[in-house]
């Protein structure tokens, strides 16, 4: 059934129909020997939750007919039911006006080693462009910033130092956006890009826009938008006083690190699906798409070229942070290749170097990696994309 951006598919499966049944009744069966097994019987299951929950009568009625029939359309109450137990989620584009959870712990009002925390100029100039994500509505243009000389020459210091690192530690697909982005004239040393150019310039390659956000999101407020192939993006600039590390996402970060990969069709179409898998997801599920995105799209690495040995960086985070950059690609850390299942539930950090980092053999190959392990989080529901609504 096609809902307004995202289509919901009730799996066609009856344990996964009865499963979310019993959790929105928050009933089980007297009987544990009822385990859905494949050999059970799916209608006496349903016909025992009929005569104990006379509320429920005509949802269940809905199911029932479902398994039954073998319908592939459910009635609305029967999607309601599927959806109504699961967290809240975006269902079409602009409810993302809705996705702004932030979390404060890396803002320099609030941590004492931010490098900006005694500098009253920067946090003013922070709530300012701030403004602008918090009065942003799905929909419109993203207002410009007319950025300060220390902001330019902060980005020029870094856009310079990292763009000539980028042949020989990035992926080639970054090295070749990177390319791209400077012959369109999108990215260059001379002046700090404007979001709504970028988003222009996505949207032509690979259908991804951005969204000016203020800070950093909460994991689920921020998957939920890249399952609508919106990237939120800050347009503050780090202090300027340690420009080659930021302690929070800012648009240098975005736009060296992110941007260039999410021109390429398979990398932005692993991006989306992380944020696809995480509509509905419990909260467990949430923690384990969010490491995952950690450790790839953030913090991944990938093979040079197949069986060469040599490792290039992936992700943004490294491709914005000199120090980190040097130390994945050494020998200090720990190189394991990128399993989903395992690296879904390997612990990080957020405030040092990384201990262990995941290698992909290609992007192609990560991406089919994932999809395996997203058909693993259980839910009684599947989204798909509808680029039409």
């Amino acid at each position: 059934r096609r809902v307004h951006g995202i289509q919901l598919n009730l799996l066609y499966t009856p344990e996964a129909i009865l499963y979310n049944i019993f959790t929105k009744m928050e009933t089980l069966l007297t009987n544990e020997g009822h385990a859905l097994e494949p050999t059970t019987s799916v209608v006496a299951v349903a016909e025992s939750l009929w005569n104990k929950l006379e509320e429920e009568r005509e949802k269940l009625h809905d199911a029932m007919d479902f398994l039954v029939q073998g319908d592939d359309q459910l009635s609305l109450s029967a999607l309601e039911l599927a959806t109504q137990s699961a967290p809240w989620f975006p269902k079409q584009i602009s409810d993302l006006d809705k996705c702004n959870h932030l979390t404060i712990k890396f803002q320099p009002e609030m941590a004492t080693d931010h490098p900006g925390f005694h500098d009253k100029v920067y946090r003013k100039r922070r709530l300012e462009i701030s403004d602008i994500a918090f009065s942003y509505k799905s929909g419109e243009k993203i207002p410009r910033v007319d950025y300060t000389e220390v902001e330019s020459a902060t980005w020029k210091h870094v856009y310079n130092t990292f763009n000539s690192m980028y042949d020989t530690c990035a992926c080639p697909e970054h090295v070749e956006a990177m390319r791209l982005l400077e012959e369109n004239n999108i990215f260059s040393p001379d002046f700090v890009p404007q979001l709504e150019d970028v988003s222009n310039f996505l949207k032509e390659r690979t259908g991804f826009r951005l969204r000016p956000v203020a800070g950093l999101l909460s994991a689920r407020d921020f998957l939920a938008s890249l399952a609508f192939r919106v990237f939120q993006c800050t347009q503050y600039l780090r202090h300027h006083s340690k420009p080659l590390h930021t302690p929070e996402p800012d648009c240098i970060h975005e736009l060296l690190g992110h941007i260039p990969l999410l021109t390429s069709p398979t990398f932005a179409e692993f991006t989306q699906e992380i944020g696809l898998a995480s509509l509905g997801a419990s909260d467990e599920d949430i923690e384990k798409l969010a490491t995952v995105y950690w450790f790839t799209v953030e913090f991944g690495l990938v093979q040079a070229a197949k069986g060469s040995g040599q490792l290039v960086a992936m992700g943004a985070a490294l491709l914005s942070a000199y120090g980190e950059l040097q130390h994945a690609l050494s020998d200090a850390p720990e190189h394991r290749p990128f399993r989903a299942p395992q690296t879904a539930v390997q612990s990080y950090t957020d405030e040092h170097y990384q201990p262990v980092y995941f290698v992909v053999d290609s992007i192609e190959s990560m991406k089919q990696e994932f999809r395996e392990f997203a058909q693993s989080l259980r839910k009684p529901f599947h989204v798909r994309y509808n680029p039409y609504t």
